[in-house]
């Protein structure tokens, strides 16, 4: 028996010598950025270039200054790490030799009034542009104003948002938008914060920080799967003004068990994923989803850098480990090839559609497509087609330095799907743990809102966030226009400033008519109402939209719990874009309300909440002017009569 194990032993060695034989040659170069005093410099760009590669392989430092890049084919290589205000670092020569690690570690020292901070040039590497940066550009506003809150190589994009103005009651009664349940941009403020930075305004959707939150909305009863809460009261942070708020919850539970799910996993293994806050953390985020699949889900795996591929096809939901060691297998390295990995992703997905399934692609990125359909018009003319055959898109957004918000949030919308930014593994496990109903079952599609305000009460009004949502009027009833989606447990939170009716606040309108009279009807006179809420969606497989109706007026009552909370989210959106309808809004009455109306907190994101908008006032006073200081919390308003 001896001999027999001795000699399986012997049979194992050499297969795995023969393994290793084959295995491609690769090594490792990693290090850590500090500062002249030795802190550690999170968000420094390092790049590594060898002849024998088409461009540089690219990460980031993380807040410890740490960086690895993996897979490195063994040569010669030249590494650039650069900060801006920081004389940029160059090490040439160095040696990566199979099966090793090599450190370079860097001491960034400031760069002076008239010291150059510039990406060397030569013909292996033409990609890479010289430039002249000096901290008295900076001061002067030449070249770059200061302080920036990323690197100056940051290519990070938002769209612009215009903010939504207020609107003559009279002359323009209807307000009509999609739904948004995304959560990117709450978790993506929280990323800017938790490393001292205020946040891009752009980057800050207020819809998107209120509907991060759970609300204790009623379950729907009856017919439709959805309830409707109204609430009017006073505005927080303007006491001339009411706010309304519209909640609508979609149903908690499916009535059964969910169905099938046929997922394609569709990650980005490009060299811009080569940092721990993109690669490492998605495949332990998608960990997290495997765990809660089971034998009638189907999971298959593509991937895409400078070549797109299947490296799982598709595979029962029970079988864990070898989803997670495909997960594992995963390295970064290349160019990225997001159009052609789209591609291919929804073949994988229409060659195992579950017919009455979810069946859904979960693209997870930092954003950054270069090669093959790149453009962001094409990729959403694709996927909207894809929609339409029943395979929805969800987005997860990783990383900094060169995260492409705008398009990722196109992509999600036009999918049919949400859209997440993933910053930690809290929130990896509140995606696809927590909300994980929400995130991958639909229960209802193309879902839109038109409110209808009544002049006799309100002056006029000014829907708070939803600013890319906005839709026209007379798409509400048209059934062929896309809108939101609701998954199951799904609540989407609304809120609208109100001018009284009373007021002697001037709403500009179009000013006089010649050819027809501006008037309030009896009818609207004699009603008590200040607005209508209408709501229409339709049904996962359905094209004919369903109408729900409900109004709403002030209450004498004190205001809900959950408006409280809600309120004193958005009041924190509307300071951190520097929003010109903040009026009286400070970080103070910002905490007080939400401690105040708290409530249960179980996986504690309220109490989190209260940290990043403490965190916030203290970075506010420290960078900005004196004035921006954190006043005493306001004595609470009387409502109104």
């Amino acid at each position: 028996m001896k001999h027999k194990s001795w000699a399986i032993g012997l049979m194992v060695m050499a297969m795995l010598g023969w393994l290793l034989a084959d295995a491609p040659s690769t090594g490792v170069l990693s290090g850590t950025v500090v500062d002249a005093g030795g802190s550690p410099l999170a968000g420094a760009r390092i790049s590594a270039f060898s002849p024998a590669l088409s461009q540089p392989l690219n990460t980031v430092s993380d807040v410890r200054g740490e960086w690895r890049l993996g897979n490195l084919a063994p040569g010669i290589y030249r590494v650039t790490i650069e900060l801006r205000g920081f004389v940029t670092f160059v090490k040439r020569d160095v040696e990566v030799q199979d099966g090793k690690m090599v450190r370079v570690d860097a001491r960034l020292v400031p760069a002076t009034v008239e010291e150059e901070i510039a990406l060397e040039t030569d013909a292996a590497a033409p990609q890479v542009r010289h430039q002249r940066m000096t901290m008295a550009g900076y001061a002067k506003g030449g070249i770059m104003d200061a302080p920036a809150p990323m690197p100056q190589w940051n290519t990070e994009e938002y769209a612009h948002i215009d903010e939504n103005r207020f609107h003559n009651a009279l002359e323009s009664p209807l307000s009509t938008f999609s739904i948004d349940v995304d959560t990117a941009s709450y978790a993506n403020v929280r990323r800017f914060i938790n490393m001292q930075r205020r946040p891009h305004k752009d980057a800050v959707r207020v819809e998107e920080l209120i509907n991060y939150f759970h609300y204790e909305y009623p379950e729907p009863a009856g017919a439709h799967p959805f309830s409707i809460t109204t609430e009017v009261s006073s505005c927080p942070w303007n006491k001339e003004h009411y706010l309304m708020m519209v909640g609508i919850q979609g149903k908690r539970t499916l009535g059964g068990p969910p169905p099938a799910s046929n997922l394609v996993f569709l990650i980005d293994v490009s060299g811009s994923m080569n940092s721990p806050d993109k690669l490492p953390l998605l495949k332990r985020s998608f960990k997290l989803l495997t765990e809660k699949l089971d034998a009638r889900d189907r999971v298959a795996m593509v991937v895409y850098a400078g070549a797109a591929g299947v490296v799982l096809p598709s595979t029962a939901g029970d079988k864990k480990e070898i989803i997670t060691a495909a997960l594992e297998r995963l390295q970064a390295g290349g160019s990225t090839a997001g159009g052609a990995g789209i591609q291919l992703a929804y073949k994988a997905a229409e060659d195992g559609f579950i017919k009455g399934g979810n069946n859904r692609i979960i693209l997870a990125t930092d954003g950054d497509f270069n090669v093959g359909v790149s453009s962001t018009s094409d990729l959403v003319s694709l996927v909207e087609a894809k929609r339409k055959q029943g395979i929805f898109l969800t987005v997860l957004g990783f990383g900094m330095g060169n995260y492409k918000d705008d398009r990722l949030e196109q992509l999600a919308d036009k999918g049919n799907g949400n859209y997440h930014y993933i910053d930690s593994i809290l929130e990896g496990r509140k995606v696809f743990v927590h909300d994980m109903l929400g995130t991958l079952f639909t229960i209802a599609k193309d879902v839109k809102i038109q409110v209808e305000f009544n002049p006799a009460h309100v002056k006029g009004y000014r829907l708070v966030g939803y600013e890319n949502r906005r839709l026209e009027n007379e798409d509400f009833a048209d059934d062929t226009k896309d809108a939101g989606e609701l998954g199951a447990g799904h609540a989407v939170t609304v809120f609208y400033e109100i001018v009284p009716a009373d007021s002697k606040e001037v709403v500009a309108g179009s000013g006089d008519l010649k050819y027809q009279e501006k008037k309030i009807s009896p009818e609207a006179l004699r009603s008590p109402e200040w607005s209508t809420v209408k709501f229409r969606y339709k049904q996962p497989d359905g094209e004919k939209s369903i109408l729900i109706e409900k109004s709403a007026r002030p209450t004498r009552k004190t205001p809900s719990t959950v408006f409280r909370f809600a309120s004193a989210v958005a009041e924190w959106g509307l300071l951190l874009r520097e929003s010109p309808f903040k009026a009286d809004a400070d970080y103070a009455a910002v905490v007080k309300r939400a401690r105040e109306a708290k409530g249960e907190d179980p996986h504690g994101y309220r109490d989190e909440f209260i940290r990043l908008v403490e965190t916030t006032a203290l970075l506010s006073r420290t960078e900005d002017s004196p004035e921006s200081e954190v006043r005493e919390p306001r004595p609470s308003l009387p409502h109104r009569r």
